[in-house]
């Protein structure tokens, strides 16, 4: 049976970004987006035991039996990844995302100007939307990366886990593991703000109390980046009402008018070469979207986007035939994706 070390090398080598283990299928590296088997034979139960309990000691194989579930990072002098081990119809799989050595900076993802406009505010929220794995905190990494390089600034980041790590270059970044270095992102996010920070990065906004402390920072001079699930910007309001109980919408979208900076919503989409690329629409928070943020549905926040090219914001029609024209991507995928966004 293959060992940990060569499964985990022979998935660098060919540039796959997860690998699954599931009892009655082959192993499958995610390659460009795509599930690709890569042993011939496939696995048995037994078998996806011992590769997936391989990745874990003995006191954590403890924990897991106790659990049936069990995240962790394994840190070795080849690589960084994020596992998880979990029961699925009474076996044993996993899935092992291959994290990165160090953050791509915004040039690297070919991102547009605007983020980099976006990553230099000196306070309010700038948002990272989309679905799950969409590159989100790719894009917010190369952000922090970019403050970091530019600028003087103490950043601190609450993650889940961390996966890409930062050194310290022009200002310092200092960043905190729910779980190991803080409890939840919540008492993570109010310990920040008595570490002085400049740039606060949250990995995920995901309940109410989180999101209204996030947004309190940001309205008081604090550039505040954070990730949240939302399957398009105009759905942005809507999804964080959703967290508030109703007697507090009102100050909810105070609080988001006043401290919004922007948003970038991105998908990460096949090309033609069988890579991927991330295609988005940028909101750029001007005093229209902050009088529909008080007052409307989000889906007037589409005639912002339409109408605010000259405030560097982009539609995902525009990123999307942009790659078309640029023979990137393919007529059918720029096709699907657009049928989403009419």
């Amino acid at each position: 049976m293959i060992s940990r070390k060569q499964l985990l090398e022979h998935a660098k080598a060919q540039q796959a970004t997860d690998i699954h283990i599931c009892p009655g299928a082959p192993i499958m590296f995610r390659v460009g987006g795509k599930l690709i088997p890569i042993t011939k034979e496939k696995l048995t139960a037994e078998q996806c035991r011992e590769i997936s309990l391989d990745l874990l000691t003995e006191e954590q194989k403890i924990q897991f039996e106790t659990n049936l579930d069990y995240d962790l990072m394994l840190a070795e002098e080849a690589g960084r990844y994020r596992i998880n081990i979990g029961y699925f119809n009474g076996e044993v799989g996993s899935t092992i995302r291959i994290l990165p050595t160090k953050p791509k900076t915004i040039e690297e993802l070919l991102l547009p100007d605007v983020v980099k406009d976006l990553a230099k505010r000196t306070k309010g929220l700038v948002l990272i939307t989309g679905s799950t794995s969409q590159g989100k905190t790719t894009t917010m990494a190369s952000m922090i990366d970019e403050i970091n390089t530019t600028c003087e600034k103490h950043i601190v980041t609450i993650e889940d886990p961390i996966e890409y790590v930062h050194t310290n270059k022009a200002g310092i970044v200092r960043q905190r593991e729910v779980g190991r270095d803080t409890q939840t992102f919540y008492s993570g996010l109010r310990a920040a703000l008595r570490q002085d920070p400049d740039v606060i990065a949250i990995g995920e906004m995901r309940d109410y109390e989180t999101i209204k402390i996030a947004l309190a920072a940001a309205e008081t001079g604090v550039l505040v980046l954070s990730t949240l699930h939302v399957i398009s910007i105009d759905k942005i309001i809507e999804r964080l009402l959703s967290y508030a109980p109703a007697t507090d919408e009102g100050q909810l979208r105070f609080l988001l008018a006043e401290s919004l900076q922007g948003m970038i919503h991105q998908e990460l989409i096949p090309t033609v070469n069988n890579e991927q690329r991330v295609a988005c629409e940028v909101l750029v928070v001007t005093n229209a979207a902050k009088n529909i943020i008080r007052r409307k549905g989000g889906f007037f926040l589409r005639t912002v986007i339409e109408t605010g090219k000259k405030h560097g914001m982009i539609t995902m029609a525009e990123s999307i035939n942009a790659l078309l024209e640029a023979g990137t991507i393919s007529e059918g995928v720029a096709t699907s994706i657009l049928a989403n966004y009419k």
